[in-house]
């Protein structure tokens, strides 16, 4: 059974959401065999390990994040077919990874809770080889995804923060803003495409509590909270929201429409 946040998060919503999304993403990216790739905020490595089969065993997988709860997660993970995974914890705003040494740099759902988004696309520009593609991941907003919606807004309402500071990974849905952040970085080519897709969720009724139990990984608030607490706040949220969420419920799963921007950038 998962205990820590870093691994509901693998156990749940890897499987669910980042491994079909993580699907799209690549048939973006195409890469190609031997082609050296860095998946920036890989977080429990899903982009990593299943493009290292893609590229093969004479290709390069790096995978990088500021989180060690998801990195040994990843580590702890069965090894992938095709090139070896370097497993690295930095700052994706300012790596120790040599100029130009990536054919492609990914980036699934990570962008948007960087502290300096700017400096973390300028980042993956440097590190970019001069024919290399960026391919990143970005929620759209969360209007777009409204299984969710109910969900930040009661967290919010709990805790008393904004929901703002709860729904970041919906903060950069805006395809003009991504065009002009990347557009600042440098790069000359950039085609930002929306995607929507209907997620399942299994035990729809642990929907509230493992989605709390995973965003401790990331929300400050939810972090400091003991696991009695959030236990208690995941059971006062799913009373609150069973009706809303019941539309959403097609036999033993929940079913989410969930809404995201592609960025193609060179």
């Amino acid at each position: 059974m998962p205990v820590t946040p870093a691994e509901t998060y693998q156990a749940y919503f890897v499987p669910v959401i980042f491994t079909p999304w993580a699907g799209v993403l690549l048939e973006h990216a195409r890469p190609q065999l031997g082609d050296h790739v860095l998946d920036v905020a890989c977080g429990t490595g899903i982009v990593a390990r299943t493009v290292a089969s893609m590229v093969g065993p004479h290709g390069r997988v790096v995978g990088l994040d500021v989180n060690p709860a998801m990195l040994a997660v990843a580590r702890g993970l069965p090894r992938p077919e095709g090139a070896p995974v370097e497993w690295r914890e930095e700052s994706a705003l300012a790596t120790t990874l040599p100029d130009a040494s990536f054919d492609l740099v990914l980036c699934q759902q990570g962008l948007q809770f960087f502290p300096d988004r700017a400096a973390g696309v300028r980042e993956m520009r440097r590190v970019l080889k001069p024919d290399g593609h960026v391919i990143a991941a970005c929620w759209q907003s969360l209007e777009r995804n409204p299984a969710i919606i109910g969900l930040m807004h009661a967290e919010a309402r709990h805790l008393n923060e904004p929901v703002k500071l709860l729904a970041g990974a919906f903060s950069l849905g805006d395809a003009d803003e991504l065009c002009t952040l990347f557009a600042a970085a440098g790069f000359q080519h950039i085609e930002v495409t929306p995607h929507q897709m209907t997620v399942r969720f299994p035990n729809p009724e642990r929907f509230v509590a493992i989605s709390i139990q995973s965003a401790a990984a990331a929300v400050p608030a939810l972090r400091q909270m003991d696991a009695a607490a959030r236990s208690k706040l995941a059971d006062e949220i799913a009373h609150e929201l069973r009706d809303d969420l019941a539309r959403y419920i097609e036999g033993d799963q929940l079913a989410s429409p969930m809404a995201a921007h592609i960025v193609v950038a060179y």
